[in-house]
This record gives structure tokens, C-alpha cells and sequence, in this order.
């Protein structure tokens, strides 16, 4: 009966994790034993592959479960550097009653595809506070550009700066970077010393641990509320989140 080789073959294998005999046995199975159980395990296994499929579902349940509730603890515990540090540039409405928080790279291309449609999103919202937290993992040059974001904020003209990296088109370099600040109307000679500050190192170097604390691994990546959004996301997904953030308080 299925049922019956079922409970069997269960029993067997939990009384091999428990020491290498069935449970309630004196003593440890024989070789002619093990090698007659694992062919029962084989056998029922190749009949009932589903067995197998269960049970690596159920696993993968159990880990995003787990996941789940040690991004949120981290979110709990995080939520003042998260969404009110005071380094972190701040787009859209500053008193804003709902805080979006975005992770992002001047060399991700995701990033810049998400950037007209989130900006549609804030700018029509008209109550959405944007924190961009730089987060450069994408190579030298993008550790650059975020040092050079930071310098900027620092003149007041973050945001067109941001704006035109943004909208740069392929690998970035140095040149580009300097170019875009000329155009953001910054101060070249300041933005450079600036960008020495220990509290522009201060400010990434928490970024990277605020990442790893919500097991954020790639750009672009959002918080809303208590929840994490990897990777792009449709603009209604995210204004979906933004209500839902607003109706429980924010």
C-alpha cells in the first residue's frame, strides 16, 4: 500500500538521522541492512519524485521565512539610519509622510531605467520623502561618482548632479563625472576637497553596512515602509507599497 511504504521508507530514514538504527533498535543496522534500506529509499524515491519536490518547497519556505523576519528585525533596528540619517540626500518632499529609500549605483543601468518612473512616482505623489543611499559596488568608478554626490550635496546641487549621472550613458570615468559637475554648475576645485571628507567615507561605509544588515546584495534596491523591494520594480508595485505604508502610519 502506498501509504504504508510511505510511513516505512519516513521511519527508516528518521532512524537513520537519529543514529544510525531504526528507532526503538539495539543495535546499529548490518551492512546488508543499510544496503537493503537505501535501495528502499531508492526505489520509493524514483516512484514518488514529488517526495523530493515537497520537500526542497518546503525548505525554501522555511528559509524565506527565516529571511523574511531577520530582514524585519534589521529594519526595526535600523530604521533611524535607514530612513532619517542625516548625510543622506533627500529628494521629493522632505516632510513627506511616507519614506522611500532607494540603494543604487551610478553604473547600473536598472538604476537609471527605474529613475523616470520612480521621479513620476514621488513628483505625483506630492508626500513621498526619497532617501538615496549610495551604494557603489559596481567598481572604482562608481565609488567615484557617490563620493562626488556626497561633495555635491554638500554645495546644495545634489540633485541636478544626480540627475545628469543618471542620465549618462555606458561605463563611467572620471572625465564624465568632472564634466557632469560642470554642468551641475558645481565648484570643481571644492566638490574635489570635499569629496576627502571622512564623512563622505562615513556616510558609504554605513551604507555598506546597512545593506548587509538587510541582506541588500545588488542595485537597484528600496525600502517602503518595513518592506524590501530587490532589484527594479514597476512603478504601480511601488505606489502600491506607498499605500499601504501610508494607511498603516508611514
Amino acid at each position: 500500500m502506498p501509504f504504508v511504504r510511505r510511513l516505512s521508507a519516513a521511519a527508516l530514514v528518521a532512524g537513520m538521522l537519529v543514529g544510525g538504527a531504526p528507532v526503538g533498535a539495539a543495535e546499529p543496522f548490518t551492512a546488508e541492512q543499510k544496503t537493503a534500506i537505501e535501495a528502499l529509499i531508492r526505489d520509493y524515491i524514483l516512484k514518488h519524485p514529488e517526495v523530493l519536490l515537497e520537500s526542497v518547497a518546503s525548505i525554501e519556505a522555511r528559509q524565506k521565512a527565516q529571511k523574511e523576519q531577520a530582514v524585519q528585525a534589521a529594519i526595526a533596528e535600523n530604521l533611524t539610519v535607514l530612513e532619517r540619517s542625516s548625510g543622506d540626500p533627500v529628494l521629493g518632499n522632505p516632510n513627506g509622510d511616507v519614506t522611500v529609500v532607494e540603494f543604487f549605483d551610478y553604473q547600473c543601468g536598472y538604476c537609471k531605467t527605474m529613475m523616470p518612473p520612480l521621479m513620476e512616482l514621488v513628483h505625483g505623489d506630492g508626500n513621498i520623502r526619497l532617501v538615496l543611499k549610495e551604494f557603489p559596488i559596481l567598481g572604482p568608478a562608481s565609488v567615484v561618482a557617490a563620493r562626488a554626490s556626497l561633495a555635491a550635496n554638500m554645495q546644495g546641487k545634489y540633485e541636478p548632479f544626480h540627475v545628469t549621472l543618471m542620465g549618462l550613458r555606458g561605463r563611467l570615468s572620471e572625465g564624465a563625472i568632472w564634466q557632469a559637475a560642470s554642468e551641475a554648475g558645481l565648484d570643481l576645485d571644492r566638490l574635489k576637497k570635499d569629496m576627502e571628507d571622512p564623512a563622505v567615507t562615513a556616510i558609504i561605509d554605513a551604507n555598506y553596512k546597512l545593506a548587509q544588515a538587510l541582506q541588500i546584495e545588488g542595485t537597484p534596491a528600496f525600502t517602503v515602509g518595513r518592506v524590501v523591494v530587490p532589484g527594479a520594480a514597476p512603478k504601480e508595485h511601488l505606489a502600491a507599497l506607498v499605500k499601504k505604508a501610508r494607511e498603516a502610519g508611514g
